[in-house]
């Protein structure tokens, strides 16, 4: 593992013999693997502590298919609530609303928003702007249907978008996309070990090749799979809805909150789009934890993953206040 293992949190060290060695080379299989151990996992939990859960499908863009949402909504009264647009994460190659439900669950409840979980699809049978398209055609239904979402509706004044990983990636993208085609305002960004860069040519990428969870070399596959025909092309031709570090310009981007774990190969593609936000005058919130890996913020069982979640959770409170 890189000799990161002796150097990973100690209660984060004792989660590794339980954690799943995902395979991009056969997205298919490993999609079918983990519905099974999801369902297993949320089997032996029970239901959803302190939500109402609500599952609809809304309308695509253009021509593409409809987009199955999950919301969740806090039981507490009813009340006006902001509203977070949330991407699951699995390198845009699998992951679905299932394998969010907790973390979802939890968002919802401890920073009083309601969240919209997006059912996006996936390469390599849906390559980039598949996406893209659901995620704008998901976003553009909140802001523009928001008396409609349950649990009393939502402020549509106060609509944040965030994920996980390829799912931070599309949230960064989608804001990227939204500053420049027009609306809705966003009031923040939340981007937890965002996948922005398909160069894969930092340090860390080049340095984490055996890492739990996510490794350079898988990046570089899930890279290919998302980017289908663009993958060979110009870099030029790559734009920056596609891979976000690719922009040019970032002046007028919604505040970001960012995180960057020490053995993840994104690490130094998190913190460079973080520096760079800041520098086009853009409000960033940037944490890098000690002893961390790629998505260890979700998983229970660690302080360092419950510091990093009470951060997370404080961001978007202050975001809808």
């Amino acid at each position: 593992m890189d000799h990161a293992e002796d150097r990973i949190d100690p209660q984060l060290r004792a989660l590794l013999p339980m954690l799943p060695r995902v395979d991009v080379a056969d997205p298919a299989g490993f999609r079918e693997a983990q519905r099974v151990r999801q369902a297993q996992l949320a089997a032996a939990a029970g239901p959803l502590p302190g939500v109402t859960v609500a599952d609809r499908t809304v309308p695509g863009v253009a021509d593409g298919p409809d987009v199955p949402i999950r919301v969740y909504a806090p039981d507490r009264d009813p009340a006006l609530r902001g509203v977070l647009v949330w991407f699951h994460g699995g390198g845009y190659v699998f992951g679905d609303i299932a394998s969010s439900d907790r973390s979802c669950a939890a968002l919802a409840v401890e920073a009083d928003c309601v969240v919209v979980s997006v059912e996006y699809r996936l390469a390599p049978e849906d390559p980039y702007p598949a996406g893209l398209e659901d995620a704008h055609a998901a976003l553009l239904w909140v802001a523009e249907h928001a008396s409609e979402v349950v649990g009393g509706g939502v402020d549509a004044s106060r609509i944040a978008v965030g994920g996980v990983s390829a799912g931070a990636g599309l949230a960064a993208a989608l804001a990227l996309y939204v500053r420049d085609k027009g609306g809705p305002a966003l009031v923040l960004q939340l981007l937890d070990n965002p996948m922005i860069d398909n160069h894969v040519g930092t340090v860390s990428a080049n340095a984490f090749t055996d890492t739990p969870l996510w490794t350079g070399p898988q990046d570089r596959l899930a890279w290919s799979a998302y980017l289908g025909g663009l993958a060979g092309s110009p870099e030029a031709d790559v734009p920056p809805y596609a891979a976000p570090s690719r922009a040019s310009e970032l002046a007028g981007l919604p505040p970001a909150f960012v995180t960057a774990n020490e053995f993840d190969p994104l690490r130094d593609e998190g913190i460079e789009y973080a520096l760079r936000l800041l520098q086009a005058g853009v409000p960033v919130e940037l944490h890098h934890r000690p002893g961390t890996f790629h998505g260890s913020n979700f998983l229970p069982g660690a302080e360092v993953s419950e510091r990093a979640r009470e951060d997370m959770y404080a961001a978007v409170r202050r975001a809808f206040v």
